[in-house]
Formats: structure tokens, C-alpha cells, sequence
């Protein structure tokens, strides 16, 4: 046993010494982010799916923290404290170790703790150009270890939102429908729920409470939560604040007196999470969607458009790929592209490598502005059982 454990780890070794070879000489430079992150400042960004399965715990200071359950904030961090200004291009690489629960329990392909050889790419003002290649770098990576069966599926979230932005909703649902776009059940819940006027929970306990907090004054509203929940000796889990909780009901409360959502916007936003085929035979789809419901969605499709017209020059094959509009990957920091490279045998729910752009996150990690970024990490342990499983 102890054999083989030292021959698996030496495989993965080699492997990721290979892979790491490609991205520095493509100009990524290695990086080794700290594995212990500040809890409070991850957790709010990777979003429900992985906050749950993150490793929290609080050190003697009183301080808490997190094993990091991906790199990509890790790296995130680190790139803010060489450039505080997020004014400067840079390429990392790296790879290490990550931890996550796992629901179903931990296997080969599925372990607490993993490791990932990523890239992440900060401050391209030419997002296409850094979408082109990161799918293609992380592609090569792949097929420098002998896969050649792979396929990608893509999605994208700017299209999303330009939809939303397209539609005539309350901004109250078009961020409320942006939030929850990862978490599919609640999303198609919700958006049945709001087409029908219906309130949520109108007439539990918890909406009458929501009713009684103070929805102008903050603290008066969080000292209510507090009483509440002490006086029912209710604990804080979830690894959420009092705060947080606190917030949740006055959305909550604002929830019940909020107009409908019309039942011909929600239709139209059920046809457009429904578009799933090649790249090519889905933009078709939302370019009709698009005509049949009025709105203009031109710069974000052209913007679709030529992503996969020079993905298609630079050699991927497009017939075998997926586009689907509701694939967004579990990470709630992504804003534009998304992508994973798969094989058949594993499938959807267990990817080689998956990324996506997310200008978005360092602006909220301390950044003063929106810094173009874009990232992808290889699971390298599952990509060296499946090429041990092919010799």
C-alpha cells in the first residue's frame, strides 16, 4: 500500500512538473498562494455550492479562516498585494493543494483534498484575445499528457445579463435572478413563483417576523435578528454572520411587497436557459429568442460570435463542442466566459479542467476598479487516474 501511495504521488509529480512547463513557457510565471485564506473574504465570493463544503475554522486570535477550497481567489490576493493599484498585466501559474467536502464521499475522483495546476491572467485589456487563450493553453496542457478525447462545453455569463439588462424587470429581480443563476433549483423556483405573483412564505412564521424588522435602520433591524435568535437559542450555522442573516430577511421582507415579474419575461428567460447544442446551433437559437421577444442582443452575440470564429481558426473542433446557456460552472465570481474540458467516460459532473473570465472579483477583493481576469485549473488527480486508466 505504501508503495503504491508513493508511486501515485510521484506520477503526479512528473505530471504536474509537465504541465507547469507548458504554462511558463507560454509566459505564466509560478506563483505559491498561502493555503490558509481569511474565511469571511472567500466565502462571500465563491458563492452557496462551495461555502458549504469549505474546511472553516476559527485560530486562538479569535480570527477566522478557511483551507482554500480553490486557488483562484488565493492567486487573486496575492496578484493585489504586488500591484494594490490592479493597474499591471501579469500570468501565473501554479499548483498545490485545495480542500472541499464532499457530499457523496471522497474517491479518487472526488477527494476532501486535491490538487490543482492552474494559470490565472490579470489586467489583458483584450479580454477575446486572454478567452482564446487561456481555453487554448489549458487544452494543450491537456493533450500533452496523451488525451486526445476530449471535449469542451462552454457557457456565458455576460450573455446572461445582457439578457436581463435587455428585459423591462424591476432591478429588485434582475439581481435577484443574477444571484441565483448558479443554484438552478432555486433559480426556476423562484422564477415560477415571481411570474405568478406569488409571495414566499407569505404566511410562515419567518414572513411574519420579516414584517416586524425595521427595513430603514440596519442595526436596529440586526439587533431584532439578535434578540430573536437568542431567545430561542437559535446558533449562527452555515458559516453565516449575524449580519448576513440579518440581510437575508430585509430581502426577504422586501420580497413580499415587491410587484410580479410578467409571465411573458419569465417565458422568455426559460427559452433562453433551455439553449443548449453546438456553439453554432446555439447562437441561431438566442439570435431568435432575441428577435421573437424584441430585444437587442447584437453586441453580446457578435461578441459570442468571433470568441468561437477564432477558437475555430486556432484549431478546436466546434462540431464535438457544447454551448449551454444555463452552464455556469459552480462559482459564483464568474461574469463572461465560461468553459471545461471533459472526457466522455467521466462526463459533465467531473471535469479535467474548467475556468471562466471574472472581472468582477479583485474590485471586490480591494482592487479600486473592475480588473479584466480570466483563470482555469486543471484537477490533477483525476486527470492522472484517467491516463493511468488508459494504459
Amino acid at each position: 500500500m505504501a508503495a503504491e501511495s508513493v508511486s501515485n504521488f510521484e506520477a503526479l509529480e512528473i505530471q504536474a512538473a509537465k504541465l507547469l512547463d507548458t504554462f511558463k513557457t507560454a509566459g505564466y510565471e509560478p506563483v505559491a498562494p498561502s493555503i490558509l485564506q481569511p474565511a469571511g473574504v472567500f466565502l462571500d465570493r465563491i458563492g452557496e455550492a462551495l461555502r458549504g463544503r469549505s474546511y472553516v475554522f476559527t485560530d486562538l486570535s479569535g480570527e477566522e479562516l478557511c483551507l482554500r477550497p480553490d486557488l483562484t481567489v488565493p492567486v487573486s490576493l496575492l496578484y493585489l498585494s504586488r500591484h494594490p493599484e490592479a493597474d499591471k498585466e501579469a500570468r501565473y501559474c501554479y499548483n498545490g493543494p485545495a480542500f472541499r467536502y464532499q457530499p457523496g464521499g471522497a474517491s479518487q475522483t472526488h477527494p476532501r483534498e486535491f490538487r490543482q495546476a492552474g494559470i490565472e491572467s490579470f489586467g489583458i485589456a483584450d479580454r477575446e484575445a486572454a478567452d482564446i487563450e487561456m481555453v487554448l493553453l489549458a487544452s494543450a496542457a491537456i493533450r500533452q499528457t496523451g488525451l486526445d478525447d476530449i471535449q469542451l462545453r462552454f457557457g456565458d455569463i455576460a450573455m446572461f445579463f445582457a439578457l436581463l439588462d435587455a428585459l423591462e424587470i424591476p432591478d429588485r429581480w434582475r439581481r435577484k435572478l443574477r444571484h441565483y443563476f448558479w443554484r438552478p433549483e432555486i433559480f426556476h423556483r423562484m422564477l415560477r413563483r415571481l411570474s405568478r405573483g406569488e409571495r414566499p412564505e407569505a404566511e410562515s412564521n419567518i414572513a411574519d417576523f420579516a414584517r416586524a424588522l425595521d427595513l430603514d435602520d440596519f442595526d436596529t433591524a440586526q439587533a431584532q435578528v439578535d434578540a430573536y435568535l437568542k431567545e430561542r437559542e437559535l446558533p449562527l450555522i452555515g458559516n453565516r454572520t449575524l449580519a448576513e442573516i440579518t440581510s437575508q430577511l430585509l430581502d426577504f421582507a422586501a420580497d413580499l411587497v415587491a410587484d410580479p415579474l410578467p409571465k411573458e419575461i419569465a417565458t422568455v428567460i426559460e427559452y433562453y436557459l433551455a439553449v443548449s447544442g453546438t456553439p453554432e446551433e446555439s447562437i441561431g437559437r438566442i439570435a431568435m429568442i432575441a428577435r421573437g421577444a424584441g430585444l437587442d442582443l447584437d453586441e453580446a452575440l457578435q461578441r459570442m460570435v468571433r470568441r468561437f470564429e477564432r477558437l475555430e481558426e486556432e484549431g478546436i473542433d466546434l462540431a464535438r463542442a457544447r454551448f449551454a446557456a444555463d452552464f455556469g460552472r459552480n462559482l459564483e465570481y464568474y461574469t463572461g466566459l465560461v468553459f471545461q474540458i471533459e472526457i466522455p467516460t467521466l462526463g459533465e459532473g467531473s471535469p479535467l479542467a474548467g475556468g471562466g473570465r471574472y472581472d468582477g472579483l479583485l474590485k471586490h477583493l480591494g482592487a479600486p476598479q473592475d480588473v479584466p481576469a480570466i483563470g482555469c485549473a486543471i484537477h490533477t488527480e483525476r486527470l492522472l487516474a484517467v491516463v493511468q486508466g488508459l494504459r
